[in-house]
């Protein structure tokens, strides 16, 4: 390992020598996009063959139910014995490094992720792989970046490059790749950026190409042709896909948080997750891991039966028991997707909702379709339903249009992929300003939103501008003693503190400036008879918009931070602050700008 890096390292050299700042930052995106592109195509690998390997196992079809149950339990040994018991997932963990962590990403995200989602999906957890390879992907161009000493600006791009390149490799469609970059991880975009995102992007679908079996791709081939009559119906689809949209996300969180709130050690909640989807998988079936093979007969208008363990369904009817049956389904996708995370699996809602989606239009068109007015393309309307419900759950509209018409190879659905994507998209957002993925950390202030200047805040830490040195004296003290002290500093603010260490209040130079000048008091002033509550006092864990909004009230140029237990800290300086502002600001500017 020692030898890989000494070699990285004098390569890194000899580029940094040959190159331009931006030809460097290339050269890096390339080799991000390749690794991102690779580990994208092993973790799609892994789990076709662990899939293949369960399904020669000699067992009924019944049994072959517990395998879920066995992949929650391996998942959760795995994050307990290795990784600390606890892992950050997904596309939230990404965008926390970004905003709070200066674009820095733990090694272990480059493998941990692979491993526990391969298991848990490949074992038929209702969960996809595209959250793990985002992560993983960004994990990628972090480490890659920083020992390659790019800057944060630099780290930045190159993690969404990561997460381009892993999307575009394992859905064949590079475009996609670069708008959800774009779309998701970047709050703020510059056109310099579209090009290493490009290279990356490229990168990783030629290894998806080179390497995966055209099989193991998800594409189409459309059957039939957009007919502009249809518009109306894809307008309701639209609608529908934003109300289903908003229902996968709350009914998804809201498993999700009912698994966590068990009281139940990790094994136990895992085997009572594995029970609970064995439940749902028998009811419904085609909910077994990613479902891309039920989504592409769906997608492809030729799903014409199902597996009925219950017999409940065929009673309907094959024609309006394909009904129910599709409609239970993306019903119930959420809930098996909350109990396979809420119970210790590893994956995201990427596929989840792709999933949902196409069983959706293939619904609302079957449905139509049973009226003797009514014809319309129920493969066509199942793919467009994967872009609406994509779009509405994780809020990437653009992605979702992209995507779908990069993996039917064409632009043929266009037009109604944007109408069906831009009305589920606004519905969504007319209820929730974020995605459910975000939300949470959104509200408190620990990711990027569209808002510019809460997002320069938003990457301050205020253990950063606590970094001076300020003194403080005892309440019980004489101004003798806080002489002594003016002496040897440079500051004109000090903090008093009482018997207990704990805050009591402040002492500004200019309130006894005239005090100074008549030495023969300074042992009859007492230190509490000079001191002053501050405007206001800022807690240790409080974030920098409160921060801000403390100093705007107070209309203050300091203001004391307390931890929690009242203890004296230290000043935050509004000038510091403002100059902080300024310099992220200006390394904002475009990647050409280093030239």
């Amino acid at each position: 390992m020692k030898t890989i890096k000494l070699l990285y390292s004098a390569v890194i050299n000899f580029l940094r020598t040959r190159l331009s700042r931006v030809q460097f930052v290339m050269v890096i995106a390339t080799l991000v996009g390749f690794t991102s592109g690779l580990i994208a195509v092993l973790l799609k690998s892994l789990v076709h063959f662990i899939q293949h390997a369960i399904e020669k196992i000699p067992v009924n079809r019944f049994a072959y139910l517990l395998f879920p149950a066995v992949g929650l339990l391996i998942t959760v040994f795995i994050i307990r014995y290795f990784f600390g018991g606890q892992i950050e997932r997904g596309i939230a963990m990404v965008l926390k490094a970004i905003a709070r962590r200066g674009s820095f990403i733990p090694l272990k995200h480059t493998y941990l992720h692979v491993i526990t989602s391969s298991i848990t999906v490949g074992l038929g957890g209702s969960v996809g792989l595209e959250a793990p390879i985002v992560a993983t992907g960004s994990a990628v161009g972090s480490n890659l970046s920083r020992i390659s000493d790019l800057n944060y600006q630099e780290r930045t791009l190159l993690i969404a490059c990561g997460a381009a390149a892993g999307i575009a490799a394992v859905f064949n469609a590079p475009i996609a790749g670069v708008i959800f970059a774009i779309e998701v991880l970047l709050a703020e975009t510059v056109v310099s950026y579209f090009i290493p995102l490009i290279i990356s992007s490229v990168a990783g679908v030629l290894c998806s190409k080179i390497i995966l079996n055209e099989s193991s791709l998800f594409n189409f081939a459309l059957k039939e042709v957009f007919d502009y009559k249809n518009v109306p119906y894809y307008i309701l689809l639209g609608v529908l896909a934003g109300f289903v949209s908003l229902y996968y996300a709350r009914m998804f969180k809201a498993t999700e948080k009912r698994m966590h709130q068990w009281k139940m050690n990790d094994y136990a909640k895992a085997v009572v997750g594995g029970l609970l989807l064995l439940g749902i998988y028998f009811i419904l079936p085609p909910l077994f891991g990613e479902g891309y093979n039920s989504v592409k007969l769906v997608a492809s208008g030729n799903y014409n039966s199902f597996t009925d363990n219950t017999t409940l369904l065929a009673k309907l009817g094959n024609n309006w028991g394909i009904i129910v049956f599709t409609a239970l389904i993306f019903l119930l996708k959420p809930i098996a997707a909350g109990i396979t995370i809420g119970s210790g699996g590893n994956g995201g809602n990427f596929a989840p909702s792709l999933f949902s989606g196409a069983y959706l239009g293939f619904f609302f068109s079957k449905l139509l379709n049973n009226t003797p007015w009514i014809k319309i393309p129920e493969g066509n309307f199942s793919l467009v339903g994967m872009a609406g419900v994509l779009s509405g759950v994780m809020y990437c509209p653009l992605t979702a249009i992209f995507l779908i018409a990069e993996i039917t190879s064409g632009y043929e659905l266009f037009i109604p992929l944007m109408i069906v994507s831009s009305i589920s998209f606004f519905i969504v957002k007319m209820y929730e300003p974020f995605s459910m993925e975000t939300k949470k950390l959104a509200l408190e202030g620990q990711i990027f939103t569209q808002k510019k200047e809460k997002n320069i805040l938003t990457s301050i830490s205020l253990d950063e501008m606590l970094q001076d040195t300020y003194e403080s004296i005892s309440i019980d003290k004489k101004l003798k003693q806080l002489v002594e002290i003016i002496k040897r500093s440079d500051k004109n603010i000090f903090a008093v503190t009482d018997k207990n260490e704990k805050f009591a209040g402040i002492i500004e130079l200019n309130d006894i400036k005239q005090k100074l000048f008549e030495p023969d008091q300074f042992e009859k002033v007492t230190i509490k008879s000079v001191m002053k509550k501050p405007a206001a006092v800022l807690l240790q864990h409080m974030d920098m918009h409160a921060v801000m909004e403390k100093f705007d009230i107070t209309q203050s140029w300091y203001l004391p931070v307390l931890d929690n237990e009242r203890k004296f800290i230290g000043f935050i300086s509004k000038t510091k602050l403002f100059n902080k502002y300024r310099e992220i600001l200006a390394m904002q500017g475009d990647l050409y700008d280093a030239e």
